[in-house]
């Protein structure tokens, strides 16, 4: 049966606003505020491998990360937030809203790069979840995840957090000099309210122990959620 979509109006843009969590607060990207820590984290010991998969690169000196730093400040769209870390204050990460479509309510999750402080943690999972909470909460249709075919632990994160694979799209781009065949997966509005709650229940600090380990996993509480 085909949707009844006469009365569908565009949805609102994302705002650059405080996304509020538990483990993480996501901030609106400032390059006064938040430049000096996003450089370090872009210049630690295991940087490299963490941009690998991204379209920038990892900045030689501080004077070299400003032109990015300045341009993604200002950007609208990919709309850049940086993770904070609530335990212990520190930078965590960074994440964007992009490849804004009001008109047809799709929004894509994109540039992440999660520091060890939150990478493979309950802080990762829920700056995912709060960027998911908010776009469904604007009444967008279609929340996407694309990423290198190649980029396996990428591909394994998109499968836990709920999106659904949709395919490969072959010599998609080039990408720092090679080939890049993109997987894409989506999350759409019929699927949230269930997945929502097995988020909410796997975030819930009951869900962990005094050493701060899971006692059940995100894909135990979607399959009791029927997502």
């Amino acid at each position: 049966m085909t949707e009844n979509l006469r009365d569908w109006k565009p949805r609102p843009r994302p705002e650059r606003i405080v996304l509020e969590g538990n483990y993480v607060r996501l901030e609106p990207l400032d390059a006064a505020m938040h430049g000096e820590r996003l450089f370090d984290m872009a210049t630690a010991e295991d940087a490299e491998g963490r941009f690998r998969w991204l379209f920038d690169t990892k900045p030689q000196t501080r004077a070299d990360f400003q032109p990015w730093l300045d341009k993604s400040a200002a950007s609208n769209d990919p709309l850049f937030f940086v993770v904070i870390d609530k335990a212990s204050g520190k930078m965590a990460g960074r994440q964007t809203l992009m490849r804004i479509d009001p008109a047809h309510g799709v929004i894509e999750i994109g540039n992440i790069y999660w520091s060890d402080i939150v990478s493979r943690r309950p802080a990762a999972t829920e700056a995912q979840f709060l960027f998911t909470r908010y776009i469904f909460e604007l009444g967008y249709r279609r929340y996407e995840w694309k990423c290198n075919n190649h980029n396996e632990p990428s591909k394994r994160a998109a499968e836990r957090f709920g999106f659904k694979f949709e395919g490969i799209f072959r010599q998609h781009m080039v990408a720092k000099g090679e080939n890049r065949d993109t997987a894409w997966y989506s999350i759409i509005d019929t699927e949230w309210p269930a997945l929502r709650r097995a988020y909410e229940a796997w975030l819930d600090p009951a869900n962990f122990d005094a050493a701060g380990q899971q006692k059940r996993r995100l894909e135990d509480f979607r399959t009791e959620f029927g997502t």
